[in-house]
């Protein structure tokens, strides 16, 4: 049986888990990506302290649906999924509980699994952040958009354990 995830990143504002300003999901089945999807997200403070990174600005989120408005709109890639993956996993499933905690949603119940550690643990790569493991495998990046984040995500773990079909570990990372 081979599984179905979902990669998932975010790019926030500010400090604050809360302040997600964009997502990005990309739907694996049969270790192939189907599905790729992005959206902007108004955060919760006007500020954007992390410009600098991604590039997204107050005048690009001002106008853009709040978080609690988006994430009902991408849940149908869930459907059926057995668990999210994402780079630096924890970091990742700190933003969707905040987010879903602040939208009043419920948090979905899928574990997540670590594409850094997937990397550490089957290629020993150090360091493992995402363009270094990109680069180790070839894989195309725009680091910080969020969909191509995710797509990262997505392929290493594809590359780590496509046809494999073993139990998700829980993330550690």
């Amino acid at each position: 049986m081979t599984p179905t995830f979902v990669a998932i990143d975010f790019e926030t504002a500010d400090y604050g888990a809360d302040s997600a300003c964009a997502v990005g999901l990309v739907r694996v089945e049969r270790w192939t990506v189907v599905a790729r999807e992005a959206r902007l997200i108004r955060p919760p403070r006007r500020y954007i302290r992390f410009t600098y990174l991604h590039g997204i600005t107050w005048a690009q989120v001002e106008s853009a649906p709040l978080f609690a408005d988006v994430w009902p709109q991408l849940c149908p890639l869930l459907d059926g999924a057995e668990y999210f993956v994402a780079h630096n996993a924890g970091f990742d499933r700190g933003v969707l509980h905040a987010c879903c905690a602040l939208a009043r949603l419920a948090v979905p119940r899928l574990p997540f699994m670590c594409s850094m550690r997937e990397a550490r643990e089957k290629w020993g790569i150090r360091p493992t952040k995402l363009p270094d493991v990109c680069r180790f495998l070839g894989l195309s990046l725009n680091h910080h958009d969020a969909v191509s984040d995710a797509e990262a995500a997505a392929r290493i773990m594809i590359a780590a354990r496509g046809e494999r079909a073993l139990s998700p570990r829980p993330a550690s990372c």
